[in-house]
């Protein structure tokens, strides 16, 4: 898909994603290879080691998920391709089958996990919601896009299929699980290797880590988050957009976007300080 930039968008049929969220629903992740072109996806990691430089040379800019691995949330303006993203037809589908025709743009970060990161614990990214674990009902989805192409020693995310409905509530914190139920996890697990132009799609409930990183290269991730309404997720993040900003987005992206419009940007100071990742290697 060619970055159009920030121009009007023609209202096109969406396409039929009733296997993504049959997947969802089933194992918690879902995918598309080769939404994007791997020109656009170049011009994102650019953007994304310039926003990961930007963020590690002040206090707060990044925060540590573990040794060697960084997470950093951005407003949207600083990726040019952002309503490429936000309005792909996949992205924009399988956001309304699942979250509703009112879904929330909350959340625009990345992880950036470099050499020498080591598996993280099992966990999840925030506590289950009761509409999860009473109604099975997903509220929230991630959306991931990788910025390179995914090797086999580059520390790939790990995903435990199904654990999107584990009602975690005596896991730490809600979301890390104990110690003793790793070894049902790894039974479970499996590696992903997206490549440069895929996108993928999960519920965050979803039992995941990254795992060692044992190459020379950075493997940086973009992220999206999405809620349904009344999910709460927006009041844990701080993405903003200018009015000038705001005033070219189509139509179509304001009415999903949720969060302030603001004169100027301020530096983002991450609240994603996530208790767990810090301790190092699972193993």
């Amino acid at each position: 898909m060619a970055d159009t930039g920030m121009g009007g968008l023609e209202e096109a049929k969406l396409p039929d994603v009733s296997d993504a969220v049959d997947a969802l629903y089933r194992d918690g992740i879902a995918g598309k290879k080769q939404a994007f072109g791997r020109d656009w996806v170049t011009r994102l990691a650019e953007d994304v080691d310039a926003a990961f430089v930007e963020a590690r040379s002040r206090d707060g800019g990044a925060v540590g998920r573990g040794p060697q691995r960084w997470y950093v949330e951005i407003h949207p303006q600083a990726l040019r391709g952002f309503v490429d993203l936000v309005d792909h037809p996949w992205v924009r589908a399988v956001s309304e089958a699942v979250l509703g025709p009112n879904y929330q743009i909350v959340e625009i970060g990345f992880d950036v996990p470099l050499a020498g990161a080591v598996n993280q614990p099992w966990h999840r990214d925030f506590p289950s919601p009761l509409a999860t674990r009473r109604e099975r009902r997903l509220t929230s989805l991630a959306f991931n896009v990788t910025c390179v192409d995914t090797d086999a020693d580059m520390g790939p995310f790990e995903v435990a299929p199904g654990t999107q409905w584990e009602p975690g509530t005596d896991f730490e914190h809600e979301m890390f699980p104990p110690r003793s139920e790793y070894p049902r996890y790894e039974k479970l697990a499996v590696r992903k290797f997206p490549q440069m132009g895929d996108i993928s799609a999960r519920s965050a409930l979803t039992i995941h880590r990254g795992t060692t990183n044992h190459s020379r290269k950075a493997r940086p991730v973009l992220v999206l988050g999405m809620d349904a309404p009344g999910a709460g997720n927006a009041e844990h993040h701080d993405m903003a957009v200018t009015r000038d900003y705001w005033a070219e987005l189509p139509p179509r992206v304001r009415q999903h976007l949720s969060c302030p419009i603001v004169d100027t940007l301020e530096p983002i100071v991450q609240k994603h300080t996530i208790e767990g990742l810090v301790m190092g290697d699972a193993d």
